[in-house]
């Protein structure tokens, strides 16, 4: 058997896999990377305009219904959804709810995580930064419980009846700081309040920069602009995507052609960009048998 490359991504709703990462995902598949997800909620929580509800008898089957489609178009080779409830904004009523991601205890989210890495044996995992992008507290949840799984997944110590597997490097999805600060610039021209951004207001536009952590890859995804606008494009009911006029693609692609992630393992020497892609220095193994705890949608 041909050794390949793995692919694991760890985020909280269905959409982010394709707003955030679209091209990025397009990019490894085209070459043959095996690219599997985890959506720990369901996104039931997320704003829905009634006529996308139509066929659907609630917001988290509409929600999954988008992901699978947007899921076809990018190609995982697997989808673990976890099914938890959506947590909301921080503070929120919702997010008090015992079934939310938010309110589920570190060690059994991470145990759940521990069990689709075995599984899917990534050499490279990609999940949020600390913050959880924008301070959403699923973000920040799943974050905490693939930090924590990452480690404990190549433990023999830590039982969940598979073979221990570690993959090799772990990176945080990354904002650049300047052009979050260029946008913020953009709205206060346009007397808007970088702090309550958002379809409902209530995302802090501010603290995306201040919680930045540094970038030490930059992958080139310019390539690859149509595959991600398509798959965003499935989410419909959270707009696309789009909150704002989106500039033309060709533009995107040359002010945006890179994305950036912050290495967290190995831990770089210095904090600048030393690499242009996430598999660098990765050796490529065989894929060993697991025992597969959870069903791949």
């Amino acid at each position: 058997m041909t050794a390949r490359a793995r692919l694991l991504i760890s985020y909280a709703h269905p959409d982010d896999e394709s707003f955030g990462l679209g091209a990025l995902i397009a990019k490894y598949v085209a070459q043959g990377t095996e690219v599997y997800l985890i959506c720990a909620t369901n996104g039931d929580v997320g704003t829905v305009k009634p006529e996308f509800l139509e066929g659907y008898d609630s917001v988290a089957a509409l929600r999954l219904a988008e992901l699978d489609k947007a899921a076809n178009i990018l190609g995982f080779a697997g989808v673990y959804k976890f099914g938890y409830k959506d947590s909301g904004m921080m503070g929120s009523e919702t997010s008090k709810d015992p079934n939310c991601l938010w309110q589920q205890s570190l060690e059994v989210v991470a145990r759940r995580v521990v069990e689709v890495i075995r599984d899917v044996q990534p050499q490279v995992v990609i999940t949020f930064n600390k913050y959880g992008g924008y301070g959403h507290p699923d973000h920040i949840a799943i974050q905490r419980a693939t930090y924590e799984a990452f480690f404990k997944a190549g433990d023999a110590r830590y039982e969940t009846g598979q073979t221990p597997y570690q993959p090799q490097k772990l990176y945080y999805s990354a904002v650049a700081k300047r052009q979050i600060q260029l946008g913020i610039l953009m709205l206060r021209v346009r007397g808007q309040d970088p702090r309550r951004m958002g379809r409902n207001r209530d995302i802090d536009v501010q603290a995306i920069v201040d919680h930045a952590e540094p970038i030490h890859a930059m992958v080139n995804v310019s390539a690859y602009y149509a595959q991600w606008d398509a798959a965003s494009a499935c989410h419909a009911s959270q707009l696309g995507g789009r909150t704002t006029p989106r500039l033309p693609q060709a533009l995107r692609q040359r002010i945006f052609a890179r994305q950036g992630f912050t290495r967290v393992h190995p831990a770089p020497a210095q904090n600048h960009v030393d690499e242009t892609d996430l598999f660098a220095g990765v050796k490529l193994d065989e894929r060993k048998p697991a025992v597969q705890h959870l069903e791949t949608a």
